[in-house]
């Protein structure tokens, strides 16, 4: 990692119609960020300069052909430029075929550089499950393209803040499949995987909790049978491999709050998308960060959708951009020196 050790993060414009580009353009100026990392965004660099002039940034657009070619100067922000987006047929805050199809080819960019270790981490800006589909990429969103695209098997979604972290042991898919899906050794996965991803964040010794199924945790069965026949066998099974997690599964209603308020464990694993995001985002809605886990590349992404209601108006929150990227820096920075 050159340049003071900061590492290079591409971060993706996200779908051309959202707000991803705002809230890139946001975010880049901050000296919080300069401090700390090295941007370049995978983009179009049109879209991006109409960004700023959006938001009212004096900011410097640089189109770059080659990752080789950043600079990363103040007041510059680089995009590799895929010139991917027709500006005068682009409708703002639209599904539309053509931005879920520049979205995903700014996404597959970003993964390949990572892959070929030009760049130390990948933050990705939303995109439109719709459109991405319209562009006839049937994917229901990034971890899917993420997981095919690196050739990982096993893979899991954590939602974060600076002291919440939760991550699933199933996440798009009805709740008939969630509960299908809630089996040892997927439970297993998750738990190992969180304990691996915590300590790519520095934490050595992770603790962890495992929150049931059903209310009360099942109530010794009364309520359900998976907390005994499929979540109390994982648990097992990873403590006998060194993982410090709960010995048992924990009422959804107050694993939470242990957690949180308690400081009892660092991370929890969820059942279901509902489970974990519901309560993640009361935490904080507008700051949370999306990590996949299980990767050969460090991932991070904002935890919103496009804000196709806000897109053009400068009035997107930048927050959870911000977050994705610190997150990415402190896994990049860990990764480096354990390297």
């Amino acid at each position: 990692m050159t340049s003071g050790h900061k590492p290079l993060l591409a971060v993706t414009m996200g779908d051309p119609a959202g707000s991803g580009a705002e809230i890139v353009a946001k975010v880049v100026s901050l000296n919080a960020v300069r401090e700390i990392a090295r941007i370049v965004c995978v983009g179009d660099a049109k879209t991006m300069e109409r960004a700023f002039a959006i938001i009212g940034q004096p900011y410097h657009v640089r189109s770059i052909e080659h990752i080789q070619q950043a600079c990363c100067e103040p007041g510059t922000l680089d995009v590799l430029d895929l010139k991917n987006v027709d500006l005068d047929r682009l409708e703002m805050g639209r599904v539309q075929a053509s931005a879920g199809r520049a979205a995903y080819e700014y996404i597959t960019c970003a993964i390949d550089l990572a892959l070929d270790g030009q760049v130390n981490g990948v933050v990705t800006s939303p995109i439109n499950k719709e459109s991405l589909n319209l562009a006839g990429y049937n994917y229901d969103g990034h971890t899917e393209i993420l997981a095919l695209r690196t050739g990982s098997e096993k893979v899991t979604m954590m939602l974060a803040t600076e002291d919440f972290r939760v991550t699933h042991v199933s996440t798009h898919c009805s709740l008939r499949q969630a509960i299908e899906r809630c089996t040892t050794e997927r439970i297993l996965d998750v738990i190992r995987l969180t304990h691996q991803g915590l300590q790519q964040m520095g934490i050595a010794a992770p603790r962890l909790a495992v929150a049931g199924l059903n209310p009360h945790s099942g109530e010794g069965g009364l309520f359900g049978m998976e907390e005994i026949e499929q979540i109390q066998p994982a648990i097992d099974r990873a403590r006998s491999e060194g993982i410090n997690v709960y010995d048992r599964p924990l009422p959804p209603d107050s694993v939470f709050v242990r957690m949180l308020e308690r400081k009892e464990f660092d991370a929890t694993i969820a059942q279901y998308h509902d489970q974990g995001h519901i309560a993640a985002k009361i935490v904080d809605f507008w700051g949370g960060v999306n990590i996949t886990l299980g990767l050969p590349i460090i991932r991070t992404s904002v935890d919103h959708g496009t804000a196709f209601g806000k897109a053009g108006t400068g009035k997107a929150n930048p927050k959870s951009l911000l977050n994705a990227i610190k997150y990415a820096q402190l896994m990049a920075t860990h990764r480096s020196s354990r390297e």
